[in-house]
């Protein structure tokens, strides 16, 4: 196994699982993409194991800080204890995120569950390179029916990956149906957005479902329904708008499933346009609103404009809200961290001439568990808000 020489160290050694191509002593083009190497200090000291990409800015990502031989061994392990986590924090329930990356110790690897259905993503070079053992020890052991990989993140396109789609285990005859927390949803592996659904904001829509009981309101970007149809199975009444109308279709054949089609609506049409048209109409006119948009902010070179389009569409939000009702806000972009996102809501309240109570502050579920030492492992801030 080859060395290379990190000339930077104390953000790594603290714990972060990344070293970047300009921490690197060695021109990191010398490597063979996706090889093992052993990373040291400029005093020799051994710092960790991980896999290399010349290609990306993102040159390691670290597998394991002790000289173990990373073997199929290893790899096994590795994926037993993310499993061994997930069973012991959901029981028997059939939907969640079984690998999260960083977040347990497999960089570049996503793997959900939706029932019998896994979705895996292999996001890096590295990871790539080890999909067929990958697949192996996770068919061994979890035995699904179906095995579906997702390989169209925009992700690889920065580690010179190509971008695909295939199901390489089962068919997919039948959307895999899933029940989270007494609503059932059909789960489209190969053509929904990320791997098909949501998961990260399961934990957040229960929360909210407890919260809001009744009253009528809105799911912006409600995608395929999960936060109105959670919603409404408690007792609200909800309209959900998004610009897809594939996305639209789904949505209603939840709600369909769900027996829910007289408590929700939904609509196909762009969020900004469709809030800008009820303010129109009249202000102050919902008794909450849930605004779950899509990440804008894919670089730190677009931070101000996504700011400025995330506080006009809370601003928004918050003047069709009636005084004391409920806002549940969120962002899932990693570049706008928490301290902005709130001051983004401070700035949307006094624009919308609007006082705000946070009642909860809240982050992704815990089957995306965080590296401490890695802020970019927690993406997600969700806000719920009174509006007075």
């Amino acid at each position: 196994m080859q060395k290379v020489h990190v000339k930077k160290t104390k953000r790594i050694t603290a714990g972060h699982l990344w070293v970047f191509s300009n921490e690197l002593y060695e021109n990191p083009k010398q490597y063979d993409p996706g090889a093992l190497v052993e990373i040291c200090d400029m005093k020799e000291n051994f710092i960790g194991i991980g896999y290399i990409n010349p290609r990306s800015l993102i040159s390691i990502r670290i597998l394991s800080r002790e000289k173990v031989p990373i073997d199929s061994a290893f790899w096994r392990d590795r994926i037993e204890d993310a499993l061994a986590l997930r069973q012991g924090l959901f029981g028997k329930e059939d939907a969640y995120r079984v690998i999260y990356s960083e977040g347990d110790y497999l960089p570049g690897l996503i793997v959900d569950r939706y029932g019998s259905c896994l979705v895996l993503q292999f996001l890096t070079l590295g990871m790539e390179l080890l999909k067929d053992m990958i697949i192996g020890i996770l068919d061994e052991i979890v035995k699904p029916d179906l095995i579906v990989l997702r390989n169209d993140s925009r992700i690889r396109d920065l580690e010179g990956l190509p971008r695909y789609k295939e199901v390489v285990k089962g068919e997919l005859e039948a959307l895999p149906c899933i029940n989270e927390n007494g609503v059932a949803f059909e789960v489209n592996p190969l053509e929904g957005q990320k791997t098909g659904f949501f998961l990260d904001q399961r934990e957040n829509r229960k929360s909210l479902s407890e919260i809001i009981k009744e009253g009528r309101g809105l799911d912006l970007f409600c995608y395929s329904g999960a936060w109105a149809l959670k919603l409404a199975n408690s007792g609200a009444e909800v309209t959900g708008v998004d610009e897809s109308s594939r996305a639209i279709q789904w949505a209603e054949r939840n709600a369909e499933l769900n027996g829910l089609r007289e408590k929700v609506k939904f609509v196909t049409e762009d969020v900004f346009s469709f809030v800008k048209n009820e303010l129109r109409q009249n202000e102050r006119r919902y008794d909450f609103i849930v605004l779950d948009p899509p990440a804008f902010v894919k670089s730190s070179t677009r931070l101000k404009e996504a700011v400025k389009a995330y506080r006009s569409l809370n601003e928004m939000s918050m003047r069709l809200i009636k005084p004391g009702g409920i806002l549940a806000t969120s962002s899932c972009s990693y570049h706008l961290g928490r301290d902005l996102f709130l001051d983004m809501l401070v700035s949307a309240g006094k624009s919308a001439c609007r006082n705000l109570r946070m009642i909860s502050l809240r982050s992704q579920g815990r089957d995306h568990p965080v590296v401490l030492a890695m802020p970019e492992t927690e993406y997600l801030k969700c806000a719920f808000l009174l509006v007075d």
